[in-house]
């Protein structure tokens, strides 16, 4: 068994610079006002960032902001415990769905969530309004029931 660490983080650039390294949709000049609840990493043994999560608040609702898995580390479910983490988080603070954007549907379906309408959401992601929407992007807006 690898040698795994995962904790809370102040490390949000650091989680960032990952996500957009993963090809997620990024940016730290963010348009959409979003408070960051918590954040974590996992880190291998010898402190490497494997791993990290970040759960928001965007518009009143609890967020994914963020949840990605260095590649040759996916097979081993981490992303999974960090999600748990940031459900549980969201829960314990009362609330009642968690929503995110999803490029691994598959993913977050295993764990719970189910696909919803881009424009149930509002003005919480701003998937909609790209001109990429639907052209050359396809994401899947989920959430999941706490």
């Amino acid at each position: 068994m690898v040698m795994l660490t995962i904790s809370p983080t102040e490390e949000y650039e650091k989680l960032v610079e990952m996500f957009i390294r993963h090809g997620l949709e990024f940016s730290m000049e963010e348009t959409l006002d979003t408070e960051i609840v918590k954040c974590w990493k996992a880190e291998d043994a010898e402190g490497r960032l494997v791993s990290g999560c970040v759960l928001a608040l965007r518009g009143g609702e609890y967020i994914i902001d963020g949840i990605s898995t260095e590649p040759d580390r996916r097979k081993e479910h981490i992303a999974g415990r960090l999600l748990t983490l940031a459900l549980e988080e969201a829960r314990s603070r009362g609330a009642g769905k968690v929503l995110l954007v999803a490029r691994a549907p598959g993913f977050f379906r295993r764990h719970g969530f189910l696909t919803i309408a881009p424009e149930s959401t509002g003005d919480i992601f701003d998937c909609v309004s790209c001109p990429q929407f639907r052209q050359t992007c396809h994401p899947e807006v989920m959430e999941i029931l706490l």
